[in-house]
């Protein structure tokens, strides 16, 4: 491999940030979409975020595994490894995901029920997901797709396909949500089709490209060790959204619907537009760390590092100014109710004081998770995560000093976050590490 740049980084870095922005993209559309189906609605696709976070966290299991053993394999130029690893994460995504929608069709609604939902709320919420489980198995090969080829280094192709999902998700959307009248279900249909024809496609190049023989496919140590390095990672983004789930059933819903719909806006409107930047520029972090490990080039993963951090605190003082500054423009696109907008901007003015430190969590997250030194990563998120619960509820309901002590917590419990993590980076662990 040839000596890192910023130019070789920001070739990774800017199209890993726009097919994350893009893959988050759905979820505004649909929280656009749903707008004149009523402020319901609107609370449903909100409060249905977090759900799917963690449906997507249980689909990254092998995914965030199979990243960095494709990576070093790939540094190491051992491709008939790189091409079993491959057709093992296929089986395992396959076999995990096809469970997880079984479940979820059936259990819609006792899933929503605990999140403490107003009846006609959780009518609608438990609508959305059944239709996402009908039609969802594309999400659970798109986790796969996305991360094998961004370890070798393919992040314009990962944008292109999300680009062609996107734009087909906003044709679709006002098609079967109004058009065709099937109101909130509607928008997961649209999400299926969607993600099917880009899935599709990045079945066939991803087959072209590896050509995995079905011996191949006979579960081995390669999935163990995929699943061992990913377990963690995604033991964190499941635990993210309980959290968040509790924080719902808890401090959230009691507040109204109106800050359930707040909730949702501020998560996809503001913060489904910055966190996919600073996720995408750690996204090529962690494909040039997998490989300068693999190749023994462990200078050149550190110069990395280097060239990263200013990148990234460019971009999270960039999003706390567009967090206060834009709050009221942005989620006005969403809402014209004035409470939800009200509450909706006060959210965003809040969390603009914990960008930057959002912005160094995912860059130490991206070293750790290049490397596969991916432990660390759940015990600094996990303990802090769950202690949003109790404090959250305090504050806001206790207390009484509704959202904004919600938010605050969140924001203390970011700062502990980042500082936990960079020192585990700095302590250089994750330099010696076999995976």
């Amino acid at each position: 491999m040839n000596p890192v740049s910023l130019r070789e980084l920001l070739r990774l870095a800017i199209p890993a940030a726009a097919s994350v922005l893009l893959n988050n993209a759905f979820k505004v559309i649909d929280q656009y979409s749903v707008q004149w189906l009523g402020r319901e609605a609107q609370a449903a696709v909100g409060s249905c975020t977090f759900i799917l976070i963690g449906l997507f966290a249980i689909y990254s299991v092998v995914a965030s595994g199979a990243g960095p053993l494709v990576a070093r394999t790939t540094g190491a130029c051992d491709f008939d490894e790189r091409r079993r690893i491959v057709a093992n994460a296929l089986t395992g995504s396959v076999t995990i995901g096809t469970g997880v929608l079984i479940v979820m069709g059936f259990g819609a609604p006792w899933i929503c029920r605990g999140l403490g939902l107003r009846e006609d709320v959780l009518v609608l919420a438990a609508e959305y997901l059944r239709w996402l489980a009908i039609v969802g198995f594309p999400l659970v090969l798109a986790p796969l797709i996305d991360a094998v080829f961004i370890a070798v280094g393919r992040t314009a192709l990962v944008m292109v396909l999300q680009l062609i999902a996107t734009i087909l998700n906003i044709v679709l959307n006002p098609v079967f949500i109004y058009r065709l009248e099937y109101g909130i279900a509607g928008a997961a249909i649209a999400t299926g089709i969607s993600r099917g024809v880009a899935v599709s496609l990045g079945f066939w190049l991803l087959w072209r490209q590896f050509r995995p023989g079905l011996r191949d496919f006979r579960p081995d140590r390669s999935l163990r060790r995929m699943i061992r390095i990913g377990l963690p990672l995604s033991w964190g983004i499941a635990l993210y959204a309980l959290v968040y789930w509790a924080l719902l059933r808890f401090a959230i819903s009691p507040l109204g619907p109106a800050v359930n719909a707040a909730l949702g806006i501020g998560y996809s409107a503001l913060e489904g537009f910055t966190w996919p930047v600073f996720w995408g520029l750690s996204l090529g972090v962690a494909s040039l760390i997998g490989r300068y490990l693999g190749a023994r080039r462990l200078d050149q993963a550190k110069r990395t590092i280097r060239l990263a951090v200013p990148l990234m605190s460019v971009l999270g003082l960039s999003a706390a100014l567009i967090f206060w500054f834009g709050a009221e423009p942005l989620c006005g696109i969403f809402s014209d109710d004035p409470e939800v907008l009200r509450e909706a901007i006060l959210y965003a003015r809040v969390l603009a004081f914990s960008q930057l430190f959002v912005a160094y969590e995912s860059l130490a997250e991206g070293v750790l998770e290049g490397s596969g030194d991916t432990r660390p990563i759940l015990w600094w998120s996990a303990p802090w995560n769950i202690l949003r619960i109790p404090f959250a509820w305090y504050l806001a309901i206790h207390l009484g000093w509704g959202p904004a002590g919600i938010w605050w917590i969140i924001n203390i419990s970011t700062l502990i976050k980042a500082a936990g993590k960079w020192s585990v980076v700095l302590r250089g662990g994750w330099q010696t590490i076999r995976v």
